[in-house]
């Protein structure tokens, strides 16, 4: 695929302006007393996610030893908030919890849309090269599949081409950028997940 590191085009420049200028971040998780749970009370607290796996897990020793039930030991996630398109798993583990939201606390909700991408395989990214690959598959944040492809044209010269034709003829031709978008989603060479406030995320599926 292409170098991702495009000037964006009008159409798509209003969108990246409006994800530069959205708050950073920071996702947290509500975490609860099992033992408390089961006996009809509320014992938990809420944590910032983006952090080393064992300050988290000293966090949540010390809410478990606060706890009014003797013996308090087992915890789950109720709650998490900032995680993006990244669902929390109530049993899911500190250290892979932790890993999410350091990568969106750095590099925003797209990181959340790629980890969702990937499921499972990101376990299979070697942590200390996890930033070096997720710049390489991001491609950025689109309005649409077809402004991309739009972008694609424009960085590879072919509306420049279309502009050398006589003015009588450019108004019979034109680049249909929504079947290239097709092409491009059909070919498995591109991820996209939609954003829930708009646009779309793509990926280069094979980086």
């Amino acid at each position: 695929m292409h170098d991702s590191h495009h000037e964006p085009h009008p159409t798509t420049r209003d969108t990246e302006r409006r994800h530069e200028t959205e708050p950073e971040p920071h996702p947290a998780i509500y975490v609860a007393s099992l033992a408390d749970y089961v006996n009809g009370r509320l014992h938990g607290v809420w944590l910032d996610a983006a952090r080393d796996a064992d300050e988290i897990h000293a966090d949540i020793a010390a809410m478990l030893a606060r706890s009014p039930e003797p013996g308090a030991e087992e915890f789950a996630i109720h709650d998490y908030e900032q995680f993006g398109h990244w669902r929390v798993g109530e049993y899911d583990s500190v250290e892979q919890v932790s890993r999410i939201a350091r990568g969106i606390a750095e590099h925003g909700h797209a990181y959340a849309a790629w980890a969702d991408i990937l499921d499972g395989d990101l376990d299979t990214i070697d942590p200390d090269s996890e930033a070096e690959a997720f710049h390489e598959a991001y491609l950025g944040h689109y309005a649409s599949l077809a402004d991309y492809a739009e972008q694609m044209a424009d960085d590879l010269g072919y509306t420049a081409e279309l502009a050398k034709l006589p003015e009588h003829v450019q108004q019979y031709t034109h680049i249909d950028y929504a079947a290239i978008a097709r092409d491009l989603e059909a070919s498995g060479d591109i991820a996209t997940l939609s954003d829930p406030e708009g646009g779309v995320w793509i990926f280069n599926a094979n980086s």
